[in-house]
């Protein structure tokens, strides 16, 4: 690729030497109708900015497949609130409560509720 520039300019350079292009080698790399055109410049508009806001939930209960799970999850500008929980293979429900902002990073606080049987204990 550097050996195709360099006959290029060179081709251009003898041409312009030869008086074969009017106006030396500025002709040869930019014509005269060549005018510049000035880039759009992008302004920043004030007041527009509002921190993000959203809020969500959903829950699953399918006593078929014994999937039952729920996810909750709030956000007002950088503060991230919310709790998922879900039952887990050996019946204890899993909640998990956690937070996120930019002074105290991710935390979160996990409880477990065992299951609830319905089967009257043995004596």
């Amino acid at each position: 690729m550097a050996f195709k520039f360099c006959i290029l300019i060179t081709a251009a350079l003898t041409a312009a030497r030869a008086g074969g292009l009017e106006g030396g080698l500025y002709a040869a790399v930019a014509p005269a109708y060549a005018t510049p055109i000035a880039a759009p410049v992008a302004t920043a508009v004030q007041g527009s900015y509002s921190p993000p806001q959203y809020s969500f939930s959903y829950g699953v209960n399918d006593p078929h497949t014994g999937d039952n799970k729920e996810h909750h999850e709030t956000r007002s500008g950088d503060v991230v609130r919310g709790s998922y929980s879900l039952v887990q293979p050996d019946g204890v429900r899993r909640t998990v409560e956690y937070s996120a902002d930019a002074h105290n990073g991710f935390n979160a606080v996990v409880h477990k509720t065992p299951a609830v049987s319905s089967a009257p204990l043995a004596k």
